[in-house]
């Protein structure tokens, strides 16, 4: 049998700071889980194309953002695994294990890891804690937290909209509660925005676009918003 998954990393300007989600990605290709690693760019100028073709991984570019870059990924991939991951989130040790387990046991759903960031401080565990329990109980993880999900399902819900955000909101409410669960391997991401704008402002900004969103405000209206 063919290694199932193909993982999909949109990329603008990150630079090297994709390389650990990169090198996370070794065991499972060696495990033959990984058959295919993506980089969907949104025009970059950092050289990312010289470090795909370095690495591996097939290069596909789009319109800068995220929604248009995972659907131009989804279309080249080859899996009967789709796994959706951003340039600065990295799985950690043993994730492969629990993403073949999740594949063979719960084929009918999809799946997201737990959240962890890179910090000491004191704020970030008090932000993942809750961005983890949101995730768990109310059903809605963020792209950070990555997306596992079969082909198939990935299609009958007709895929990531080429949205300017929500994208990762919009392909939750599409996958529906009932079909998403919570792998237990976790992923570690980058606070810098966080850190940048302070943990709570950030939070709370992040849930009033959440609500917004839910309300109807359309996703290139908040988009227009979250660049001010």
């Amino acid at each position: 049998m063919s290694a199932p998954v193909s993982v999909i990393i949109p990329t603008l300007n990150v630079g090297t700071a994709i390389m650990p989600t990169l090198a996370s990605l070794v065991e499972a290709s060696a495990e033959g889980l990984v058959g295919q690693v993506i980089i969907a760019d949104g025009g970059s100028t950092d050289g990312i194309a010289e470090i795909a073709e370095e690495v591996g991984a097939d290069f596909v570019t789009a319109s800068p953002g995220r929604g248009g870059q995972l659907r131009a990924g989804a279309e080249a991939a080859r899996g009967s695994w789709l796994l959706f991951l951003h340039a600065d989130t990295v799985p950690l040790d043993g994730w492969s294990q629990q993403v073949a387990r999740h594949i063979e046991r719960h084929p009918e759903k999809a799946a997201h890891f737990r959240l962890r960031f890179d910090s000491d401080r004191r704020y970030a565990r008090w932000t993942e804690g809750w961005t983890n329990i949101r995730a768990r109980w109310l059903k809605l993880p963020f792209g950070d937290q990555g997306l596992l999900i079969s082909r198939a399902l990935y299609d009958e819900i007709g895929g990531y909209e080429a949205i300017p955000l929500m994208e990762d909101v919009a392909i939750i409410r599409a996958v529906g509660r009932k079909r998403l669960r919570e792998l237990p391997a976790t992923v570690v991401t980058d606070p810098v925005r966080y850190e940048r704008e302070g943990y709570w402002r950030r939070g709370w900004r992040n849930w009033g676009y959440l609500t917004l969103y839910r309300l109807g405000v359309s996703p290139d209206s908040l988009a227009a918003r979250y660049r001010k």
